[in-house]
């Protein structure tokens, strides 16, 4: 297969690896990064040009898009699903997933475990914002964050007051959630591909630190899930819409409680933790579904 890879960055280990498994089983594989390309949109033949020259033949694409170009980045993956391209992860569902509080409101209505997750605008509802989550301490939210950023755990009630009003003051959107103090520092990123968990790390946060994120210093080892752990990390992809995923679930006192639903986890430290060889599983995932044509969406959405 003819396989593209949306990466701004060609030297980072997830993309490496990629790269590096698909050429080893026979493709062709050429990382493009996205902001580079521009589009003629035209409905009787779209098409993707990179560098001056067309992009075409492709069989799939990988899309590995940062947050911060999400929109540029999800219009040129639907450019690829207009030209029939298969994707890994089509570009509504990365899309659900980069919308933390559509994604929240998805799972929430197929049942799945979530902390106690509040959402306003007005600083009128501040007092009753926090009193929807159980009180202080909470965690307030950035809706745009990324990899920690923008998380804050605010112990008492007029740290979570000053907090949301800073916020506000930047008009930005916020999340206010439940603290899951029994986790005590400690999440679990399990590994998605297709309908099953093929790798699965504790991640634990640094003394002094309560976000467990390996890019704030946080550590990782190889741990044992529950079935339910299991089922819910499967169901919580599934509505998401993505084949291939990180979900990140806390252990709280009333199960396991979803944090987020990633669409571009990272390999390093997955495959360094457990040992696994989660890029060949992709790739081995996209031999078998890979097919021209075959995306849900087609560009939609």
């Amino acid at each position: 297969m003819k396989i593209a890879i949306l990466s701004r960055n060609p030297k980072l280990y997830s993309t490496r690896r990629l790269v590096e498994v698909g050429q080893s089983r026979g493709h062709e594989m050429q990382v493009i990064n996205p902001l580079r390309c521009y589009m003629n949109i035209t409905s009787h033949r779209p098409a993707i040009f990179y560098k001056q020259e067309p992009l075409e033949n492709f069989d799939a694409v990988i899309p590995r898009i940062g947050a911060s170009i999400t929109f540029y980045g999800l219009a040129v993956l639907r450019q690829f699903e207009m030209m029939g391209v298969y994707a890994l992860n089509e570009s509504v569902a990365i899309g659900r997933s980069r919308d933390k509080l559509r994604s929240l409101q998805l799972l929430s209505r197929k049942g799945i475990g979530m902390p106690v997750t509040a959402f306003a605008h007005s600083p009128d509802d501040t007092t009753n914002l926090i009193q929807q989550v159980g009180g202080a301490p909470l965690v307030v939210k950035l809706l745009e964050g990324a990899q920690g950023v923008g998380v804050v755990l605010a112990e008492t009630r007029k740290a979570a007051e000053s907090v949301i009003e800073a916020f506000r003051g930047l008009n930005a959107n916020i999340l206010v959630q439940e603290f899951i103090k029994e986790a005590d520092g400690k999440d679990i990123r399990c590994f998605i591909i297709g309908d099953r968990v093929v790798a699965s790390m504790m991640r634990q946060a640094k003394p002094g630190e309560f976000r467990s994120n390996l890019h704030r210093g946080g550590s990782a080892e190889l741990v044992k899930i529950t079935p339910e752990e299991r089922s819910t990390a499967v169901r919580a992809a599934k509505i998401v819409g993505l084949n291939v995923a990180g979900v990140d679930i806390l252990r709280s006192k009333h199960g396991p409680v979803v944090m987020e639903v990633n669409s571009s986890p990272g390999l390093e430290g997955i495959e360094t933790s457990t040992k696994s060889d989660v890029a060949s599983r992709i790739i081995q995932f996209m031999e078998k579904n890979a097919a021209l044509g075959k995306n849900k969406t087609r560009g939609k959405g």
